[in-house]
């Protein structure tokens, strides 16, 4: 059983790596590039490098691609991975982990964009730990009560009853 948020965020991201890496070695061998097993598995490890491990993974990827099948095939090596790992990584990875807190997808998405204009691609990354801080900081002062119930699924502390 899962007793933390960092074991949970972890196994989370494991998972996502995983899925990540199997859909680019199918994406890579539907376009034809070679050894499509190898570069799913260095990008299933290289996704644990914040930000810049999937740009690595893309790289020799692409190279090889380049050099097979030119320039058509380099971009859509590219472009795979940009797609794959965007939207695995920053969209359907937050929302899964938001659901599991207890924070609706209005929500993670919101706070997605606020963290990440607030304190840049450090905010992107932090903002279900930033925000799952601020709903519980909220739902222990009877005052702020109200939005801990906005950010989440209504929780009211014994010691606050209605």
């Amino acid at each position: 059983m899962v007793t933390n948020f960092r074991e949970f965020r972890v196994i989370i991201h494991t998972i996502f790596s995983l899925l990540t890496g199997l859909l680019i070695g199918i994406w890579l061998f539907m376009i034809n590039i070679d050894f499509p097993i190898l570069w799913g598995f260095l990008a299933f490890l290289l996704n644990y490098i914040p930000n810049v491990g999937s740009v690595i993974a893309a790289i020799p990827a692409s190279i090889i691609a380049l050099i097979s099948h030119g320039i058509e095939g380099a971009l859509l090596a590219g472009a795979g991975f940009l797609v794959i790992n965007f939207i695995l990584g920053n969209i359907i990875e937050i929302m899964v982990t938001g659901q599991k807190l207890g924070l609706s997808n209005l929500v993670v998405f919101l706070s997605l964009i606020f963290w990440g204009n607030l304190l840049g691609p450090v905010g992107m990354v932090l903002c279900i730990p930033l925000t799952m801080t601020l709903k519980f900081a909220c739902e222990n002062n009877p005052d702020t009560l109200w939005f801990a119930v906005l950010l989440g699924p209504e929780t009211v502390p014994e010691q606050f009853p209605n």
